[in-house]
């Protein structure tokens, strides 16, 4: 049997591990030495944000409230990338504070009870898990959560809580009086889910806002700015009036594609079948819906399994749909708010690192080539159709068209593609002169000291407004301390792993590399180790490596793929090819040494898994 039929066949850690030992001598890039300020900077602003807003019970110090503009999801959003610090090389601390935050969350929201929804009625969450709500907004709260795997893989609350979150969306949850799914039509029934079942029937405005509370309140779900304060009562009406267009719930929606993370990271820590064949059974049931709307992604499925299956046929229309353009009486102006491409990243993305089947890249390319299709050229700038349906209005029944045009050309979803496919056609329509691609490109090589030192400034900046906040538990809600949440760890993620998060806040870590420590038998990049990703190709990695300690050695193990789904061929260091098999390199690093490191690999050819590679023992 040939070793990388082993690697298809074998977790991760199975596999004999390579290695190599680094001693060249190398003058500390500043690069390197922002990495390791920024790693120690998040962590300390992080213990900061903990001793100033969370008590010690782990309840997030503000005033709670049911609802989707200030809600159970943007309390624990506030995490939002703690696992994820962990998971680089941050403190030990920023897991921790995660742990408490999280389960004082569930208590604190537990007890909230509300009066005009049956929601909240008896707390937010049942089972732990959300009562009811839209994955926009589910997702949002369980970044931290959806990334946690990462963490602590073998925490065993950690796997418990997946597995029963996951099989909630599976179809035979026998403590649910409703499935969320149909198995047979391969749908989710609504677009609010969640622990009490799918709700099928129209929501109404307290659903979606909750009760009124009385108090003077930083409201930033609204036009008055951060700086101003309103009181709530006053307020509470326009509220309302923000979500009345907001009703229609029944049938399928792509936000629910998001759930598809939940069976995902169940099978990735399990290697147990059931999830894996859920979650690509759902997302070609999309796939297969797409197809009949012509390469569209449908906004609203009927429980009957077609396109439009609510609106007779108008597949475009929905809840947050193509044509979802209404009358937002709070900013009291019309708004359209199409999130069409939130859940199929998620879900089209974890079912890619599941199969490494190109299918599922080229549904999301198609529908923006379709966009590019119908774009207009106006003084020079390319705009894109951000709508579709009748530009009159959400609720009328005119011939459907392509409207309101918009400069965003889409780079995060390009920007996927293009890291998923590794076609240099995807990326023609990327610009390759800035940001982090062009810093890949080989035309911005100063991207990682700039960015770096962005980062810094903005955890400073953060810190700085925290320790300065007017604010009290009594005047603030869950969506102002979102706003002071103070980790940067985007650069990190592109820097040192190569990876890449896009806009939806549906959060599976896609990247080249991984990190892990076996002196203190965690994931991460150990003490005083700096990894730059330089260069992408579809059958190798280029990472700098280098040992800031001029003192002591140091070994850190390099992981292919965020979840060990591809495979080391081959690596090259100072001009001489090493051979390398596996999906795990150990790398020795001399005290102050450093190199520039090729690695060859196969994309795609392992299952993923959250299985800690040989020699990393989690200190309990």
């Amino acid at each position: 049997m040939n070793r990388l039929l082993l690697a298809l066949l074998l977790p991760a850690g199975l596999l004999a591990q390579s290695a190599i030992v680094i001693e060249t001598p190398m003058d500390p890039p500043e690069w390197a030495l922002l990495e390791r300020a920024l790693l120690e900077a998040n962590s300390d602003a992080v213990e900061a944000f903990a001793a100033k807003y969370v008590d010690s019970r782990g309840y997030l110090l503000h005033t709670p409230r049911w609802g989707t503009l200030d809600g159970p999801d943007d309390a624990v959003e506030t995490y939002f990338n703690w696992t994820l610090l962990y998971a680089l090389g941050g403190a030990d601390s920023a897991l921790k504070l995660y742990d408490k935050g999280l389960d004082g969350h569930l208590l604190q929201y537990g007890e909230m009870r509300t009066k005009l929804t049956e929601l909240a009625r008896n707390g937010a969450y049942h089972r732990e898990f959300i009562t009811q709500s839209d994955w926009f907004h589910t997702g949002e709260g369980m970044r931290g959560f959806m990334l946690y795997g990462l963490a602590a893989p073998y925490n065993p609350l950690y796997q418990e809580r997946m597995k029963r979150f996951a099989e909630m969306y599976m179809g035979h949850d026998p403590n649910l009086p409703e499935q969320n799914y149909d198995p047979e039509k391969k749908l989710i029934k609504s677009i609010w889910t969640g622990s009490m079942g799918p709700m099928l029937h129209k929501a109404t405005t307290y659903d979606w806002v909750g009760d009124p509370t009385p108090g003077t309140f930083h409201l930033l779900h609204n036009s008055a700015g951060r700086g101003e304060m309103l009181d709530l009562m006053s307020w509470y009406p326009k509220m309302l009036a923000h979500c009345q267009d907001y009703l229609d719930s029944v049938g399928d929606n792509p936000l629910n594609l998001g759930a598809t993370l939940l069976g995902f990271n169940a099978y990735a820590f399990s290697g147990e079948n059931k999830y894996r064949q859920w979650v690509l059974e759902y997302v070609d049931a999309w796939a297969e819906r797409i197809a009949k709307a012509g390469g569209m992604i449908p906004t609203n499925v009927g429980l009957d399994g077609e396109p439009g299956g609510e609106y007779n046929g108008q597949w475009w229309k929905g809840t947050y749909g193509w044509n979802f353009t209404i009358y937002d009486g709070e900013i009291e102006q019309v708004a359209s708010r199409n999130t069409y491409s939130s859940g199929p990243y998620a879900g089209f993305g974890v079912a890619y690192l599941l199969t490494g089947d190109r299918k599922y890249v080229d549904v999301l390319r198609k529908q923006i080539d379709i966009l590019y299709d119908n774009k207009k050229v106006e003084g020079g700038k390319t705009l894109l159709p951000t709508m579709y349906g009748d530009p009159k209005g959400y609720k009328s029944n005119g011939k459907p068209e392509f409207y309101q045009y918009s400069p965003n050309l889409h780079e995060s979803e390009l920007t996927q593609i293009y890291l998923w496919s590794m076609d240099r056609n995807d990326l023609a329509r990327l610009d390759t002169k800035k940001g982090w691609i062009g810093f890949l490109e080989g035309n911005n090589p100063n991207f990682p000291v700039e960015a770096l030192r962005r980062d810094l400034a903005s955890v400073r900046g953060k810190v700085e407004e925290a320790r300065h906040d007017p604010t009290s538990p009594d005047t603030r809600l869950a969506d102002y301390l979102l706003g002071l949440s103070p980790a940067a760890t985007d650069n990190l993620t592109q820097l040192t792993l190569g990876g890449y998060f896009g806009n939806s806040k549906l959060w599976a870590l896609h990247a080249r590399l991984r990190y892990f420590d076996p002196s203190r038998g965690r994931p991460g990049l150990p003490k005083d180790v700096g990894a730059l990703v330089e260069k992408l190709t579809s059958d190798s990695v280029t990472v700098q490596l280098v040992n800031l300690d001029p003192v002591e050695s140091r070994e850190v193990l390099v992981q292919a793929g965020g979840y060990g789904e591809h495979v080391f061929i081959g690596a090259t260091v100072g001009g001489r090819r090493r051979a390398v098999q596996g999906n795990t390199l150990r790398v020795h690093l001399a005290p102050g040494a450093g190199a520039k490191v090729e690695l060859a690999m196969e994309r795609y050819v392992r299952r993923p898994d959250l299985t800690l590679p040989a020699g990393i023992v989690p200190r309990q």
